[in-house]
């Protein structure tokens, strides 16, 4: 029987690192985001998944890390996160974004869960990280950007057609 809950992580925030090093490995990088975040924890008989979002003005909230732990992955985790995500932002912001690099595996699974491609920042693993990034065999350059728009359930439900 699941007993899958998501919660906010106010403190010890450090305690996870070794999930939020599965999608940054640079705890400089880390650094910069985790104590100005809202961190999330999914739990189902133990930790399976974190995700923390930073506001970034503008109505745009960020998903700076979202990680699912190895032996739960593709078991619906990561999108469930997104999910309440969605649900628990979506009156106070516009925009959800997401920024990763091109790889096959990460941006078919953000296209998936509603996810479009938005702009992309050239160079930012080279220049932002003190060594190369890779992901499934790839070497990470550029930092793709993904968007979906929070309030389009509204919006349609506004329309006067």
């Amino acid at each position: 029987m699941s007993h899958l809950q998501i919660t906010e992580i106010i403190e010890n925030k450090n305690k996870y690192m070794d999930l939020l090093f599965l999608a940054d490995e640079q705890e400089t990088m880390i650094d910069k985001y985790l104590q100005r975040g809202m961190m999330y924890g999914l739990f189902d008989n133990g930790i399976k998944a974190v995700c923390v979002v930073t506001d970034e003005g503008k109505g745009i909230l960020e998903i700076k890390n979202i990680a699912v732990d190895p032996k739960s992955q593709r078991s619906g985790y990561g999108r469930r996160m997104i999910e309440f995500i969605k649900d628990r932002y979506k009156k106070n912001f516009r925009i959800l974004q997401v920024g990763t690099g091109e790889t096959p595996l990460t941006i078919p699974f953000y296209e998936k869960c509603g996810f479009k491609r938005s702009h992309s920042v050239k160079n930012f693993f080279v220049d932002n990280y003190d060594h190369d990034i890779y992901e499934d065999g790839i070497k990470l350059i550029d930092m793709i950007y993904l968007r979906m728009d929070l309030n389009c359930d509204q919006n349609h439900a506004d329309r006067k057609d």
